[in-house]
Protein backbone atom coordinates (compact mmCIF):
# COMPACT_ATOMS: atom_id res chain seq x y z
CA UNK A 1 0.00 0.00 0.00
CA UNK A 2 1.31 3.46 -0.76
CA UNK A 3 0.25 6.74 0.73
CA UNK A 4 -0.68 9.80 -1.27
CA UNK A 5 2.61 11.49 -0.41
CA UNK A 6 4.92 8.59 -1.24
CA UNK A 7 7.36 9.48 -4.01
CA UNK A 8 6.93 7.58 -7.28
CA UNK A 9 9.16 4.58 -7.84
CA UNK A 10 11.53 4.63 -10.80
CA UNK A 11 10.85 2.21 -13.60
CA UNK A 12 13.39 0.62 -15.88
CA UNK A 13 13.08 2.20 -19.31
CA UNK A 14 12.64 -0.56 -21.90
CA UNK A 15 15.23 -0.85 -24.65
CA UNK A 16 14.06 0.85 -27.80
CA UNK A 17 12.08 3.58 -26.06
CA UNK A 18 14.92 6.05 -26.72
CA UNK A 19 17.15 4.53 -29.44
CA UNK A 20 19.88 7.22 -29.42
CA UNK A 21 20.18 7.06 -25.63
CA UNK A 22 20.37 3.26 -25.86
CA UNK A 23 23.21 3.48 -28.40
CA UNK A 24 25.07 6.03 -26.28
CA UNK A 25 24.64 3.95 -23.14
CA UNK A 26 26.03 0.89 -24.92
CA UNK A 27 29.23 2.84 -25.72
CA UNK A 28 29.54 4.12 -22.15
CA UNK A 29 28.95 0.64 -20.77
CA UNK A 30 31.89 -0.62 -22.85
CA UNK A 31 34.11 1.89 -21.07
CA UNK A 32 32.63 1.06 -17.67
CA UNK A 33 33.28 -2.67 -18.23
CA UNK A 34 36.97 -1.95 -18.88
CA UNK A 35 37.52 0.12 -15.75
CA UNK A 36 35.02 -1.45 -13.34
CA UNK A 37 34.23 -4.94 -14.65
CA UNK A 38 32.41 -6.06 -11.49
CA UNK A 39 30.13 -3.01 -11.39
CA UNK A 40 27.42 -4.17 -13.76
CA UNK A 41 25.86 -2.26 -16.63
CA UNK A 42 24.40 1.19 -16.35
CA UNK A 43 20.73 1.48 -17.30
CA UNK A 44 18.06 4.05 -17.95
CA UNK A 45 15.36 4.61 -15.35
CA UNK A 46 12.33 6.87 -15.63
CA UNK A 47 10.21 8.82 -13.21
CA UNK A 48 6.98 10.65 -14.00
CA UNK A 49 7.51 14.30 -14.83
CA UNK A 50 6.12 17.00 -12.59
CA UNK A 51 4.70 18.65 -15.72
CA UNK A 52 1.59 17.21 -17.34
CA UNK A 53 2.85 17.78 -20.90
CA UNK A 54 6.00 15.66 -20.37
CA UNK A 55 5.90 11.89 -20.12
CA UNK A 56 8.85 11.13 -17.85
CA UNK A 57 12.28 12.20 -16.67
CA UNK A 58 14.98 9.71 -17.60
CA UNK A 59 18.17 9.19 -15.58
CA UNK A 60 21.27 7.05 -16.00
CA UNK A 61 21.43 4.63 -13.08
CA UNK A 62 23.80 2.01 -11.75
CA UNK A 63 22.83 -1.64 -12.15
CA UNK A 64 21.10 -1.46 -8.73
CA UNK A 65 18.88 1.41 -9.91
CA UNK A 66 20.58 4.23 -7.98
CA UNK A 67 21.45 7.45 -9.82
CA UNK A 68 22.77 10.91 -9.12
CA UNK A 69 22.34 14.19 -10.94
CA UNK A 70 19.88 15.71 -13.34
CA UNK A 71 17.67 13.87 -15.79
CA UNK A 72 18.66 13.63 -19.44
CA UNK A 73 17.63 16.65 -21.49
CA UNK A 74 14.62 15.51 -23.55
CA UNK A 75 15.91 17.22 -26.72
CA UNK A 76 19.02 15.01 -26.60
CA UNK A 77 16.88 11.92 -27.28
CA UNK A 78 16.45 12.93 -30.93
CA UNK A 79 20.07 13.68 -31.87
CA UNK A 80 22.88 11.09 -31.72
CA UNK A 81 25.60 13.64 -30.87
CA UNK A 82 23.57 15.29 -28.11
CA UNK A 83 22.50 11.87 -26.85
CA UNK A 84 26.09 10.68 -26.51
CA UNK A 85 27.11 13.84 -24.71
CA UNK A 86 24.12 13.80 -22.33
CA UNK A 87 24.31 10.08 -21.53
CA UNK A 88 28.09 10.10 -21.05
CA UNK A 89 27.96 13.12 -18.77
CA UNK A 90 25.09 11.64 -16.72
CA UNK A 91 26.87 8.28 -16.52
CA UNK A 92 30.06 9.84 -15.22
CA UNK A 93 28.06 11.85 -12.67
CA UNK A 94 26.23 8.76 -11.42
CA UNK A 95 29.32 6.54 -11.21
CA UNK A 96 31.46 9.21 -9.57
CA UNK A 97 28.91 10.31 -6.99
CA UNK A 98 27.27 6.97 -6.15
CA UNK A 99 30.54 5.00 -5.95
CA UNK A 100 32.67 7.88 -4.60
CA UNK A 101 35.44 7.33 -7.11
CA UNK A 102 36.77 9.05 -10.18
CA UNK A 103 35.79 7.31 -13.41
CA UNK A 104 37.26 6.72 -15.87
CA UNK A 105 40.90 6.97 -14.85
CA UNK A 106 43.82 7.64 -17.15
CA UNK A 107 46.10 4.62 -16.78
CA UNK A 108 49.15 6.76 -17.48
CA UNK A 109 48.52 9.47 -14.87
CA UNK A 110 45.99 7.85 -12.51
CA UNK A 111 43.75 10.91 -12.89
CA UNK A 112 40.04 11.11 -13.56
CA UNK A 113 39.26 12.00 -17.15
CA UNK A 114 36.67 14.40 -18.52
CA UNK A 115 34.67 14.71 -21.71
CA UNK A 116 36.05 16.79 -24.51
CA UNK A 117 35.45 16.95 -28.24
CA UNK A 118 38.54 16.00 -30.22
CA UNK A 119 38.73 15.47 -33.97
CA UNK A 120 34.95 15.61 -34.18
CA UNK A 121 34.43 12.85 -31.59
CA UNK A 122 33.43 12.97 -27.96
CA UNK A 123 36.50 11.70 -26.11
CA UNK A 124 37.95 11.05 -22.68
CA UNK A 125 40.55 13.70 -21.93
CA UNK A 126 43.23 13.59 -19.21
CA UNK A 127 44.71 16.77 -17.78
CA UNK A 128 48.17 15.18 -17.79
CA UNK A 129 50.90 15.01 -15.22
CA UNK A 130 52.26 17.63 -12.88
CA UNK A 131 55.29 18.50 -14.98
CA UNK A 132 55.25 20.42 -18.28
CA UNK A 133 56.54 17.36 -20.17
CA UNK A 134 53.27 15.57 -19.41
CA UNK A 135 50.58 17.77 -21.00
CA UNK A 136 46.91 16.96 -21.24
CA UNK A 137 45.93 14.41 -23.84
CA UNK A 138 43.01 12.56 -25.34
CA UNK A 139 42.98 9.00 -24.06
CA UNK A 140 40.24 7.51 -26.26
CA UNK A 141 36.90 8.23 -27.85
CA UNK A 142 33.91 7.39 -25.68
CA UNK A 143 33.35 3.66 -26.06
CA UNK A 144 36.99 3.07 -27.03
CA UNK A 145 38.75 2.50 -23.72
CA UNK A 146 38.71 -1.25 -24.34
CA UNK A 147 41.04 -0.74 -27.31
CA UNK A 148 43.70 0.62 -24.96
CA UNK A 149 43.81 -2.31 -22.58
CA UNK A 150 46.98 -4.30 -23.04
CA UNK A 151 46.86 -7.97 -22.15
CA UNK A 152 48.99 -9.17 -19.28
CA UNK A 153 52.07 -10.94 -20.64
CA UNK A 154 53.77 -12.78 -17.76
CA UNK A 155 56.86 -13.83 -19.74
CA UNK A 156 57.63 -10.37 -21.04
CA UNK A 157 60.93 -8.89 -19.94
CA UNK A 158 60.63 -5.71 -17.86
CA UNK A 159 61.49 -2.42 -19.57
CA UNK A 160 64.80 -0.83 -18.75
CA UNK A 161 64.48 2.56 -17.10
CA UNK A 162 67.18 5.05 -17.11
Amino acid sequence: MSAFFDPPRPRQVPRGAYPFWDEALALVNRDLAVALPDQGLLRLVGLPSEHEDETENVYVALADGEWHGNFLAPESADDPVLALSAVTDASQETVTERLWRAWPLCREHDLGMHLREADGRLSWWCAGGTVPREPGHVRAAVGGLDALVRPHRPNRKPRRRG
